[in-house]
């Protein structure tokens, strides 16, 4: 009984402490703080403003020990609590990362940050005013507490990260399927009220709502990424009124295959260590565009195959082809009519003058001298491996042709597959 009087006692103590320097008028002493402010935030079931930014990988709480002298200890010895300016502490700049972004669902996080970066700026400063506190013996590195993944796979996970992956995979596609699925047009109005509101998962706000949203959606399988119905629809394997969009192993579905991927291992917290992060694209950026590219009179064994176009652009200056494609696209031909057609992504080499100045406005093509290179995919290896790429084995020849560029169905650039010779 004595035992069980003692806990209690010691339970309830920095509460009544609490109390007794409130109404004292005294300033709470950094122990009363903690109880008080930094601890409902360890118990708290909910996720930190962390989630702002990061998908995975770290949250707040991953800071904070049980007792208020190891938290100090540790945030201190990792030099996150700054104890000459205790305002410039390190742990609340990184509180502070979100608060620049005023967009719409950053502002879902701001009153919980705030309340965050309150708390930990008054036990902070509580911490730097007590001398017993500052002269605690340092803790040793399996004591401290912290995120338990890896900087890199923390890194990885931050949303501005993912971003950059999504509109190179899937925002750079979403010509595919706008006429149907960004929201706000007639037709997906219409679609909406037949099918609900995930019809509309391309946001008119852009690349980084659209990808909120996806996240969020029950389009992405985090268990059998390989079944998401963001992948499924498109290839025609799930019921789909909009046919088929995307192929096995076309650019497509490559990137979408690939990003979905990476979310349902983020989400499913698959990546323990860097080695199991994947590969970083190091290739062209990639720019959706709503300008089409044809070609008619097809040969008869191009037949209902993919075809595969790689647009070069002349450069003037050196007087030669650029050695890299300025835009690319696939799609199946189509055999009977003789034609292969589709809107093309333009392609940009990262920090490029190219790539700045698409990023800025409306990504697009100037007038002039273009040259097409062809792919057919005749023995459709594409189909049997996705991760397969089409090179010299399904090359079928290359044309020079003048293009204008205009955008639309209605003025899709063409050219007379007659002319691409090997």
């Amino acid at each position: 009984m004595r035992n069980t009087v003692h806990r209690m006692v010691a339970a309830i103590a920095p509460f009544v402490a609490a109390i007794a320097s409130s109404a004292s008028g005294a300033e709470p002493s950094a122990a009363e703080l903690f109880e008080r402010r930094i601890v409902p935030i360890f118990n708290s079931p909910n996720p930190s403003s962390c989630v702002q930014c990061h998908l995975a990988g770290v949250d707040l709480k991953n800071y904070i020990l049980p007792s208020a002298e190891k938290t100090f200890a540790s945030l201190r010895d990792q030099g996150l609590i700054d104890l000459d300016s205790p305002e410039r502490s390190k742990i609340l700049k990184l509180i502070d990362m979100g608060a620049q972004d005023k967009r719409g669902a950053a502002l879902i996080h701001a009153k919980t940050r705030q309340a965050e970066r309150d708390a930990f700026a008054a036990w902070i400063k509580a911490c730097a005013a007590d001398p017993k506190l500052r002269a605690v013996a340092k803790l040793d590195a399996g004591e401290r507490a912290g995120p338990t993944k890896p900087e890199d796979v923390i890194r990885h996970a931050r949303k501005d990260r993912l971003l950059e992956s999504f509109e190179r995979n899937i925002w750079a596609m979403r010509f595919r399927c706008m006429s149907c699925h960004i929201e706000g047009t007639p037709d997906n109005d219409k679609l909406r009220k037949e099918h609900g509101d995930r019809v509309a998962w391309i946001k008119k706000a852009g690349a980084e709502a659209t990808m909120e949203y996806l996240i969020a959606s029950k389009l992405i399988d985090v268990k059998n990424p390989d079944q998401s119905l963001l992948l499924l629809k498109p290839l025609g394997e799930e019921s789909h009124k909009g046919g088929v969009k995307i192929l096995p192993g076309d650019q497509a579905h490559k990137s979408f295959r690939a990003w979905i991927d990476d979310v349902a291992a983020i989400r499913g917290d698959k990546y323990t260590t860097a080695a199991d992060l994947p590969a970083k694209d190091t290739g062209a950026l990639r720019f959706g565009s709503e300008a089409w590219f044809k070609l008619t009179e097809t040969a008869a064994d191009w037949g209902d195959k993919l075809l595969q176009v790689n647009i070069y652009k002349w450069d003037a200056g050196k007087r030669n082809w650029e050695t890299e494609p300025i835009a690319t696209s696939d799609r199946a031909v189509w055999g009977k009519g003789k034609l292969w057609q589709h809107n093309i992504t333009l392609l940009a080499a990262p920090g490029s003058e190219r790539a700045a100045t698409w990023k800025k406005g409306k990504p697009s093509l100037a007038p002039g001298r273009y040259l097409v290179k062809v792919f057919v995919d005749r023995d459709g290896r594409l189909a049997r491996d996705w991760k397969a790429t089409l090179g010299d084995a399904e090359y079928a020849g290359q044309a020079e042709f003048q293009a204008q560029w205009r955008e639309g169905y209605g003025q899709m650039t063409a050219v007379d597959a007659r002319k691409v010779k090997r």
